[in-house]
């Protein structure tokens, strides 16, 4: 073993999802030893004032996990790093964006402030990092290069050193250092699609509402910004993704422009362009004795929704409640029958939510037979009923499932 001090719990990962799950861990009712591996951390004492183009659309359910873990204050404490939304608008491709066929969810018919707000990663990530640090958390720069399972103890192989913890948590993302040292095997499926990511500017007002477009070859979005402009998430099939990622600015604009239908008026680049391949990743075991599986290192969605984070807050805040119960009852933390209730409570919200992105972008983003046009039908179909908008707005909020405590109204 190493000369280092064991920790109760070691994170691999220091992004949103391992930054707030260790500051939850140390903001709990049980003291632990927790150590966040990360290969790169930011410097907190300066600002960041590169323009942030990955955005998650948080949820209340987020909203309030975050709350827990001490980071939503750092978010608020900064103007330019949260924007409210008030509504959400989605409509197909053969619809008027504001017409009969579209669909909208607004706050005011839940009672709601709002449904959520759009926040940049860098800024959740250091909202996450400073709860953390700030609660007593130990962070340390540093490239896992392996993990080692012994009967008592995690040993962790570092550039920083070795490490040894009870339990090791993967917050890695899809490439998992911690899921191949722990020999799970995952279920991938590539969609053949890029996203593009980048900042613009619109004619109109964005409203505080978050538009998006099923545009029969992908998915057009447009995230509302704290600075008036917008975050696009536009997800097309590759080949037309890179033509368009190499087309000159003046083009891609007239070219997002009509995507949009115009919903805002003319849209105009204000940022890079940037781009990522999408793909369905699934772990057909999110845990093993001493080992746990959280956020991307665990499942990857469909970004059409922006669920990805959501997710990943939710199977933070359902281990550490597990985790918390464990302690109560005197159990090792890295024990298989804890972490086997956290993996049966995760798993299945987290397929039944694969599941339905996976079918929104082959049925409606993309389509093209009688299962889209009833679809569409469906959608303007609920976009006149109030009774049957509100299920789908208390999803969108985070309020509908098997959500842990913290996650729930109060």
């Amino acid at each position: 073993m190493s000369g280092e001090r064991l920790f109760d719990v070691a994170i691999v990962g220091g992004g949103p999802v391992g930054a707030v799950l260790g500051a939850l861990l140390r903001q709990g009712p049980t003291p632990r030893g927790v150590l966040l591996l990360e290969r790169e951390l930011p410097d907190l004492t300066v600002a960041s004032n590169a323009p942030d183009l990955r955005v998650f659309a948080l949820s209340r359910a987020s909203e309030r996990i975050l709350r827990a873990a001490g980071a939503w204050d750092a978010l608020r404490s900064t103007p330019s790093a949260l924007c409210a939304y008030e509504r959400m608008h989605v409509w197909p491709r053969d619809a008027e964006p504001r017409g009969e066929g579209s669909l909208t969810f607004d706050a005011a018919e839940l009672g709601e402030p709002d449904l959520g707000a759009i926040v940049g990663n860098d800024a959740l990530q250091r909202a996450g990092l400073k709860a953390f640090l700030e609660a007593g958390g130990e962070a340390r720069a540093a490239v896992v290069s392996d993990v080692v399972f012994h009967d008592r103890v995690v040993e962790l192989a570092t550039s920083a050193g070795l490490f040894s913890a009870k339990l090791v948590v993967g917050a890695d993302g899809g490439r998992s250092v911690v899921r191949r040292s722990a020999g799970f095997s995952v279920e991938s499926q590539e969609y053949g699609q890029l996203a593009i990511v980048a900042n613009v500017t619109s004619e109109r007002a964005h409203e505080s509402t978050a538009w998006q477009r099923f545009l029969g070859e992908g998915t057009l979005a447009l995230l509302p910004l704290a600075n008036g402009q917008s975050s696009l998430v536009w997800s097309l099939p590759r080949e037309r993704a890179e033509a368009l990622l190499a087309t000159d600015v003046a083009n891609f604009n007239e070219e997002l422009t009509a995507a949009s239908a115009g919903v805002l008026g003319r849209l105009s680049l204000t940022s890079e362009r940037r781009n990522f391949p999408l793909r369905r990743v699934s772990a057909p075991h999110y845990v093993r004795e001493r080992c746990a599986l959280v956020g991307d290192a665990a499942h990857i969605v469909h970004p059409l929704a922006g669920q990805g984070v959501n997710l990943g807050l939710l199977d933070a805040a359902a281990l550490v409640q597990q985790l918390d119960e464990a302690a109560r009852e005197h159990e090792d933390p890295g024990a298989l029958r804890v972490l086997r209730r956290y993996e049966r409570w995760r798993k299945s919200d987290n397929e039944v939510m694969s599941l339905a992105m996976d079918l929104f972008n082959r049925f409606l983003a993309f389509g093209g037979d009688g299962v889209e046009q009833w679809l569409q039908r469906g959608l303007g179909f609920v976009g006149r009923s109030a009774v049957l908008r509100r299920p789908f707005a208390e999803r969108a909020l985070g309020l509908a499932g098997d959500l842990p405590a913290i996650a729930r109204r109060g």
